[in-house]
């Protein structure tokens, strides 16, 4: 019997091993770098040992470390997690020579499936469908060709290739991605399905030879070739289409002898035929709809299996309602996925009252290694939480998650939060109609959730309001109303910077406090006018009428054309985080009087993220056409390209291979030819 447990992991998974632990007895050991001292999963555990290290991303890749703490602090098992060394068949060795419990499948199993190209050739041998794939680039003569890692997954080193112009990039770019990410660099090409559904198969496996399916799940809609959006059952695939899945997952499983928790995935093409993707010898991140519609907490059968048990079980369970899990990540949609960093003010999503473990009734689940004031930074990749919904039906639970996360109030940082809510209402994804290339044919999902003017102007509104409370209650000179001034008529006024740019708020308020007047008006950017200064509500007829019902520091409720709407203010350090039924808008109020600042030149390239330098493919003089890749950034363990925005020539490069940059640093200055 497993007495203490190591997880070999952080954030997230850590906290989901450690609630199954904490229900069966089962005594937990944190690791932790110095970047993670403060995160949760160092708080729950029983013990915690630090990692040596001057590079966090790297510290829970070193398998000697991880041992050394399980030695240290008494443990006698150790979970992987998932990422990092889950798939490491030498890692799973040493914690199983070093006399300690290894909670996945053999070191074998985790070799013969961790090379793609070695899985799919013995999977092959064993009767399951594949995709036609070439090696050698040269010998890819059909396109699209979608250019894969051997060695690991979750979309890093992938890229679809739609000619053979764009073959010897894309190679090169995913070689150098997958051997910073996994340290290998071993990439193939693969035939691209246009219009194709992820489809995998969870199973669950033990050492007296039972290997029982849990159904399938879809992760289909998919960025960076990374799922966000996970569901079970697939609204595409029939008893009979179940079948014959669950047949081929477990002719791979008994194909390497699989004993534990494992995943075969599988593209579904638009005619029903399937092929085989991969093998993943670890707990996926999409396990929770799984344990939702199955019944089961397969971390408790994770440890059951290790410690030489029988599963419960020796055929699929019946499938119960339907759950959807979305990805909740730190970055913005709307700019090509770009990871957000800083401090998670508050990270608050009403209605999910359980975390990490099977519900026992339909509702929302919660698995989050983020709380409020974590702070997310550049180390490792930017997923905060998954929220997962579980309903009779499906309807039901895309309403239920769609409608939590709108209500959510995440701050500090950027979510792809209202892009999913819009995946989750939208009329294709509701009829079933999801495939990998969802995203690409409807880019209206992109649009944030606050989009109407009126919105806008009440969210400015009520920041303003709010800021006006807050001031009130710190006033200088006894009564003397916040914001009193020798002409009455004019409005009090403040200037955000917003969603929707420079914008300019101004009330009035009459004796009793309630609002007399208001305006709101972008500035652009050629806008001179003293601000203030042509803000007359007069001019601004097609404001709706609001009255306030009341208003302080963090609560505005606004009478607006006779519907009540409640606005909640949360202000950090000069930027107001407001949240209503409409939708949610961050705002940074910019001073009254700016002091002066250097300006950058005209043609600046800034530095999208901080992170480090990788490549710097110009040299300060070279002429430069629009759209050529200058230099990329490294962080959150991808490659972000830097391209030219206009033809030109640069006349200044500020950095070199290798170099640490912070956001907003000047990288290269493109002048104009």
């Amino acid at each position: 019997m497993i007495r203490r447990l190591l997880v070999a992991n952080r954030g997230e998974i850590a906290r989901r091993v450690f609630a199954t632990c904490r229900a069966t007895g089962v005594e937990t050991v944190a690791v932790y770098s110095d970047a993670d001292a403060d995160s949760p999963h160092v708080a729950e555990a029983d013990y915690a040992v630090h990692l040596p290290g001057n590079a966090p991303s790297a510290t829970y890749l070193r398998g000697d470390l991880l041992i050394a703490a399980a030695r240290k602090c008494g443990a006698d098992a150790v979970h992987p997690g998932y990422g990092f060394l889950s798939e490491n068949a030498d890692f799973a060795r040493a914690v199983i020579d070093a006399g300690l419990t290894w909670v996945g499948p053999s070191p074998k199993a985790i070799a013969m499936m961790g090379s793609k190209l070695e899985a799919k050739a013995l999977l092959a041998e064993a009767g399951v469908p594949m995709l036609p794939t070439a090696v050698d680039p040269d010998d890819v003569d059909t396109f699209p060709v979608l250019v894969k890692a051997s060695a690991g997954g979750g979309g890093r080193g992938m890229r679809i290739v739609r000619d053979r112009e764009s073959l010897a990039e894309a190679v090169a770019s995913a070689r150098r991605e997958a051997a910073s990410a996994f340290g290998d660099g071993t990439v193939f090409c693969e035939r691209y399905v246009e219009r194709a559904r992820h489809i995998e198969v969870q199973i669950m496996a033990d050492s007296h030879g039972n290997v029982v399916p849990l159904g399938e799940r879809e992760c289909s809609i998919q960025r960076r070739h990374q799922k966000i959006v996970e569901e079970t059952p697939s609204p595409a695939v029939d008893p009979q289409l179940r079948e014959r899945l669950c047949q081929a997952a477990i002719a791979a499983a008994r194909a390497v002898s699989y004993v534990g928790a494992g995943t075969v995935e599988f593209l579904l093409a638009p005619n029903g035929e399937f092929f085989f993707l991969e093998m993943n010898t670890r707990l996926q991140v999409e396990h929770p709809v799984t344990e939702c519609v199955v019944g089961v907490d397969m971390v408790r059968l994770q440890l059951v299996v290790a410690e030489g048990g029988p599963l419960p079980f020796n055929g699929p369970p019946p499938l119960r309602g339907h759950a959807i899990e979305v990805r909740l990540y730190a970055e913005d949609p709307a700019y090509a996925w770009m990871p957000s960093t800083g401090t998670l003010h508050r990270f608050d999503v009403p209605g999910a009252a359980h975390t990490f473990g099977p519900l026992s009734a339909p509702g929302l689940r919660l698995d989050s290694g983020v709380t409020d004031g974590s702070v997310i930074g550049v180390h490792y990749d930017p997923m905060l939480a998954k929220l997962i919904a579980w309903a009779p039906t499906r309807a039901e639970a895309a309403r239920m998650l769609g409608g939590a996360l709108a209500r959510s109030r995440i701050h500090g940082v950027t979510t792809n939060r209202d892009l999913l809510v819009r995946v989750l209402r939208h009329a294709a994804f509701l009829s079933g109609g999801t495939d990998t290339g969802f995203l690409d044919r409807h880019p209206e999902v992109f649009a944030p959730l606050l989009s109407s003017v009126d919105a806008v102007r009440l969210s400015c509104l009520a920041a303003a309001l709010a800021g006006a409370a807050r001031r009130a209650k710190t006033a200088l000179l006894p009564g003397l109303p916040s914001g009193w001034r020798n002409v009455p008529s004019a409005l009090q006024t403040v200037v955000y910077e917003g969603p929707t740019g420079t914008v300019e708020v101004g009330y009035r308020l009459d004796r009793a406090n309630d609002l007399a007047a208001w305006a709101v008006r972008r500035i652009d950017p050629e806008d001179v006018a003293v601000p203030g200064a042509a803000l007359d509500p007069a001019g601004a007829p097609d404001h709706p009428p609001a009255a306030i019902l009341s208003a302080t520091g963090e609560r505005v409720v606004l009478d607006v054309g006779g519907v009540r709407l409640q606005f909640a203010v949360h202000d950090v350090d000069g930027v107001s985080f407001v949240d209503s039924p409409e939708g949610s808008v961050t705002l940074t109020e910019l001073p009254r009087y700016p002091l002066p600042v250097a300006e950058q030149p005209e043609g600046s390239l800034i530095a999208p993220l901080p992170g480090a330098v990788g490549r710097v493919l110009v040299v300060p003089g070279q002429r430069v056409a629009a759209g050529d890749l200058l230099l990329t950034v490294e962080a959150m363990k991808l490659e972000h390209p830097v391209h030219a925005p206009t033809d030109g020539v640069i006349s200044d490069l500020r950095v070199a291979a290798g170099s640490q940059v912070e956001s907003g640093a000047l990288l290269a200055v493109l002048s104009p030819s």
